[in-house]
């Protein structure tokens, strides 16, 4: 019950007003917040906000802000606290709405918040700029047109997929790409970030992760390294909260938490680590294979357009020079190594034995590592 006394706690005249200003408009189903700290600083006080009861916060949050609208990338800002302790909207659903008594105020994870970015669209790389890869770039091609009309699908949706190969063979290029061609959120993430320190962690850690992607829908997670935290449990004896953390992840997989409209990528060098259980929740497993000498020479090509020096180089030497080696070993090892070789060396054009004192460089690179347990 709301007294006058209470009414006069507040102190800005702006938010007062703005209540009676939105009495026709629409009431917001839900509000995510982000907190953000005070508008300015001194000594005595501190920015650290911890949130020690979730739905304590929730009605301490709601009462004070009813009836005030809710507007994605704007401020709301805690009026109790002396200066106002601000907080940013993240998503406002509906935007522009109000927030009434049934309205759930949640406030995001900072850390998981920090370990989960919706990646930004690079509008230079698209799905057909990925040399190779023909299976995955098709299966790519479903996921656009489910999205596009998820409707149509129904219960034949695509749910999870894993991608597997050796590294550097394109599996997080073909997802930066798909980003570029599709208009939701795409939440990329390292497996290791959600291993906590403490027992629970790790499970509160996924689940936020599916939270997040769950408020704006539809929408891709893609877990790099999945097997960091998807390890067969037969590892129980080197890692104590396996168990743990498969458990988590198989119930998101399985979208007992609502899960809807939310694809799962998983990608791994090594699919035989990953437990069983977490393994057959993938409808379909995309191997990422070595580019053959067609797909090489193409990749050396497509490099050396953006190359800053000028060029004398036997393509199909350096082809066949490469057999075995991924796009990124070729990029990095191979054509960066002799750049940088002929920058140092004061050379104007990229030569040859650049690129043979960067195979040699690579050569030498790979024996130490061959050598390293025996």
């Amino acid at each position: 019950m709301k007294t006058d006394n209470k009414k006069q706690e507040l102190k800005s005249p702006t938010q007062k007003s703005a209540k009676k200003e939105n009495e026709n408009k629409e009431y917001a189903e839900c509000v995510v917040l982000k907190a953000v700290g005070y508008p300015f600083d001194f000594n005595l006080m501190e920015n650290d906000f911890e949130i020690t009861n979730s739905k304590l916060f929730e009605e301490y949050a709601r009462e004070q802000w009813l009836g005030l609208e809710v507007k994605e990338n704007s401020y709301l800002f805690d009026q109790k606290i002396i200066p106002d302790y601000g907080f940013e909207i993240i998503t406002a659903r509906p935007d522009g709405s109000i927030i009434s008594e049934n309205t759930k105020i949640k406030l995001i994870d900072e850390e998981i918040n920090n370990i989960t970015d919706e990646i930004k669209i690079d509008k230079s790389m698209k799905i057909s700029d990925i040399v190779g890869q023909k299976n995955a770039k098709n299966k790519v091609k479903v996921l656009i047109k489910y999205l596009d009309d998820p409707d149509k699908f129904g219960p034949w949706a695509p749910k999870n997929i894993l991608f597997y190969g050796l590294p550097g063979t394109g599996k997080t290029m073909l997802v930066k790409a798909l980003a570029n061609e599709l208009e939701v959120p795409l939440h990329l993430i390292k497996a290791t970030s959600l291993i906590g320190e403490h027992v629970g962690d790790s499970a509160s850690k996924i689940h936020d992760l599916f939270k997040k992607a769950s408020e704006k829908t539809p929408s891709i997670i893609f877990i790099d390294e999945i097997d960091a935290i998807a390890l067969h449990r037969s590892f129980q004896s080197l890692r104590g909260d396996v168990s743990e953390i498969v458990n988590s992840l198989l119930t998101e997989m399985d979208g007992i938490s609502e899960n809807e409209s939310v694809i799962t990528i998983g990608a791994t060098n090594n699919p035989t680590s990953l437990d069983y259980a977490v393994r057959s929740r993938f409808e379909e497993e995309i191997e990422f294979i070595l580019p053959n000498d067609e797909e090489r020479k193409e990749i050396l090509e497509k490099n050396l357009k953006t190359i800053p020096l000028e060029y004398d180089l036997n393509m199909n030497k350096i082809t066949k020079m490469t057999k075995g080696m991924s796009g990124r070993d070729i990029k990095e090892k191979i054509l960066k190594t002799a750049l940088h070789n002929a920058i140092a060396n004061d050379d104007n054009t990229l030569t040859m034995k650049h690129i043979e004192y960067s195979m040699q460089s690579c050569k030498i690179k790979n024996l130490d590592v061959k050598g390293m347990f025996e």
